[in-house]
């Protein structure tokens, strides 16, 4: 005998986000009305504990056994009331979610009637969908239990090591031939003050030392196939021409007669081909830069021991992985040339650079002055230029970063700071659209900067600061909002440009590769920024640190962390549960003619015996084969053509409103 539907309606008030335009005691009264609704509520916040309560009492007591929520998008909570379900014992999957706030409160504010006629609409049509509801299960498929990280900075070493304490086999990828990312470009990090190498040295030892890490450096990722749990993957690693066994001595790198422009300290000095960045560097040995390299030979000869072998080649490695984290990293904005004299004038430079000038590593050795720039030996009068790169105005064509970078207003204040200690009697000036030290402790900087006789100057961005010589001197012309919009004439022996952060060429490369979503700021996009924001579009995917966006340090590892703990949840169980919404074929209908396995972006499909198969670990449900099936072949599970129907007919029921 069929079972008897019995629809239980829930309307949300949303503490006033809904109940504020659409009268939801109506809406709930008219659900008691239509056929198959056995009970019909409203409250305050159904996503509240009582109100998944109510839910789940009607459910226990046998009153209903499909639920309608009437409520906020299904993004927000669609999972909260399915394991409210699941808690009383129903099928999570016989539920729907009509959107009443999105679609009705927020979408016609001054229009409560109209408001709450569209409601009762959508209702209606989720309850005629529901009715037809089955239940359905995940699909399961089983999940190998190892990781692939790429990148090798801070954030994939955090995640790398907190996967392989939790008993996974990691493998880390880095396309440099050193690990370490950004934050080995770095003095010391905010708001501790710790020195960074020193950091990072404690990371690599703990990371190089895990029996079940194995670490890839020079390698990037060349394919992937398969799914969530069952990714195979290509990654090719450049030949490393020099032996791990290498000390260090420094002979080869004093023959080498190629010199280049250093990465490292951004063009500042010059380094060899064949190079050691910085004392802690790892792998501890030295390097050859093969895109520069001429293969002379002279540090063959050099090396004592016989270390060095030109002839070596790349080799490629095929791993199976349950799982991937994308660790990519991010670029420093790169001025234009021009932009406030940047490339025109040698005093101006951006804040990387400085911080590398300040750094016991870099090209000075720690020295307040600029290598290719005798003229400024004295610096005492420093200018600082934030939101470079970024909250920037377009102009007619041209493509900008509208977004704050977050870390750059701190990161200024941090190293204003350390030049006003070093050198007490430099002048100091910060010209600012909005000072955000929003991380914990941060604020100290910018009063600490005010205390240590920092001078602030505001300027709006439609009136950036102007970057001139005059007299042979550089100045800076900021039209100061602090003063009343006055103009302020600053001579500058060194102007700093606070650049903020933008996508890597690595994380680029990756959205391209594996079809990842991006934002309008072309880094890769979470699923949700609350609920799952870790997790990117293609299940077994995961994004770390700043691929995701700008980020501090902090919030780097913190993310790092998550990831890898979003990773070893998937894949802990030794299977992985996807849901249910895929792809399936009515057999007795299809004539094999291909139409779907042509249209399918996703590669789920495949005939067989003259018949379409469905790989569900692969499918995304997204549709397109049902809909270009002349048989009628194929439906999605959940979404079937009877439900659309069945919608389609409430709808209409009474009359377009």
């Amino acid at each position: 005998m069929p079972e008897e539907i019995k629809v239980g309606v829930y309307v949300c008030h949303c503490g006033g986000n809904i109940s504020d335009v659409v009268n939801v005691g109506e809406v709930a009264a008219y659900a008691s009305g239509l056929e198959g609704v056995a009970v019909a509520r409203d409250y305050i916040f159904m996503c509240s504990n009582p109100g998944q309560g109510l839910i789940e009492k009607h459910i226990r007591q046998g009153r209903i056994n499909r639920v309608v929520v009437a409520c906020c998008s299904p993004r927000l909570h669609e999972a909260t009331f399915r394991k409210a379900l699941a808690r009383a014992g129903l099928n999570p999957y016989l539920l729907e979610i009509a959107n009443i706030r999105e679609q009705c409160s927020w979408a016609h504010p001054d229009n409560p009637y109209r408001a709450t006629e569209k409601a009762k609409d959508l209702v209606r049509m989720a309850v005629a969908k529901v009715k037809l509801a089955k239940p359905l299960e995940n699909v399961r498929v089983p999940a190998r239990p190892e990781v692939l990280v790429v990148g090798g900075g801070v954030a994939g070493l955090r995640a790398g090591l907190d996967l392989a304490e939790r008993g996974f086999q990691v493998h880390i990828i880095e396309q440099s031939p050193f690990f370490g990312g950004r934050m080995a470009q770095l003095a010391r990090v905010y708001p501790t003050e710790e020195e960074a190498p020193a950091l990072l040295k404690k990371l690599f030892q703990k990371v190089a030392g895990h029996p079940r890490i194995r670490l890839y450096p020079a390698t990037t990722l060349e394919e992937v196939e398969g799914f969530v749990g069952n990714w195979e993957v290509k990654i090719k690693q450049r030949p490393s021409l020099v032996d791990e066994k290498c000390d260090r001595c420094g002979r080869c790198e004093e023959v080498c007669p190629v010199e280049v422009p250093d990465p490292f300290n951004y063009g500042l000095s010059s380094r060899k081909a064949i190079y050691f960045p910085y004392r802690d560097a790892f792998p501890s040995r030295y390097a050859i830069d093969l895109d520069h390299c001429t293969r002379c030979g002279e540090c063959v000869k050099a090396c004592p021991r016989g270390l060095i072998k030109l002839d070596r080649e790349e080799q490629t490695y095929s791993l199976s992985v349950g799982a991937i984290i994308l660790a990519t990293g991010f670029a420093p904005y790169e001025p234009k040339e021009g932009e406030y004299g940047y490339k025109v004038f040698p005093e101006v430079i951006t804040l990387p650079q400085l911080v590398r000038l300040l750094s016991s590593s870099g090209p000075t050795r720690g020295e307040l002055r600029l290598p290719r720039a005798p003229n400024t030996a004295q610096i005492k009068s420093v200018v600082f230029i934030n939101c470079v790169g970024s909250r920037q105005l377009p102009k007619e064509g041209e493509k900008v970063n509208k977004y704050c970078s977050r870390y750059c207003c701190t990161a200024a204040l941090q190293t204003a700071r350390e030049v006003k200690r070093r050198y007490p009697e430099t002048r100091i000036f910060v010209a600012y659209q909005d000072i955000r030290t929003y991380c914990r402790d941060c604020e100290d900087y910018y009063e600490g900067a005010s205390n240590d006789g920092v001078v602030f100057l505001r300027y709006l961005p439609k009136e950036p600061p102007v970057v001139k010589r005059e007299n042979g001197r550089l100045v800076v012309e900021v039209k100061d909002q602090l003063t009343f919009g006055e103009t302020v004439t600053v001579p500058a022996d060194l102007v700093v440009l606070v650049v903020g952060m933008e996508p890597s060429e690595g994380t680029k490369e990756m959205a391209a590769k594996l079809r990842l979503p991006v934002g309008e700021d072309g880094f890769l996009l979470e699923v949700h920024p609350k609920l799952r924001p870790v997790e990117v579009g293609v299940e077994g995917l995961f994004v770390a640190g700043t691929a995701q966006g700008p980020k501090d340090i902090t919030e780097t590892t913190l993310s790092a962390s998550a990831a890898a703990v979003r990773a070893s949840v998937l894949l802990a169980r030794g299977q992985v549960e996807l849901e249910p919404f895929v792809a399936e074929v009515y057999p007795e209908r299809c004539n094999g003619c291909g139409i779907c396995v042509e249209e399918c972006s996703y590669g789920a499909l495949k005939l067989k015996d003259g018949k379409v198969e469905v790989n569900e670990a692969v499918c995304q449900g997204c549709g397109a084969c049902a809909a270009m099936c002349p048989q009628r072949a194929l439906g999605v599970r959940g979404y079937t053509i009877d439900q659309f129907a069945a919608m389609i007919d409430a709808a209409v029921e009474e009359g377009v409103r």
